[in-house]
């Protein structure tokens, strides 16, 4: 346990920050599912509308540093390579 006060802080703040990456990376895994589900059932308009969403969600992920951008970018090319491959 810390005993400094500014060690305390930094505990309850990276506390915060891992909720949210949590709640972030676990909305992001949910659109991506949902998109993947629609592309399976070969609904092309709901998978495009779920993909839209998705990307939606993997650039805000990216844009508050839960993800790196790259690593968002090559998750929405993989995610645009399986859409186009339905088309």
């Amino acid at each position: 346990m810390a005993n400094i006060k500014s060690a305390k802080k930094r505990i309850k703040v990276i506390e915060v920050k891992t909720a949210r990456n949590r709640i972030v990376k676990s909305a992001v895994k949910t659109a991506i599912k949902r998109f993947e589900e629609s592309l399976a059932t070969g609904n092309l308009e709901e998978a495009t509308n779920k993909f839209r969403f998705a990307e939606k969600k993997i650039m805000q992920a990216a844009a508050k540093g839960t993800f790196h951008k790259n690593s968002a970018s090559r998750k929405v090319a993989k995610l645009a390579n399986k859409l186009n491959k339905a088309i």
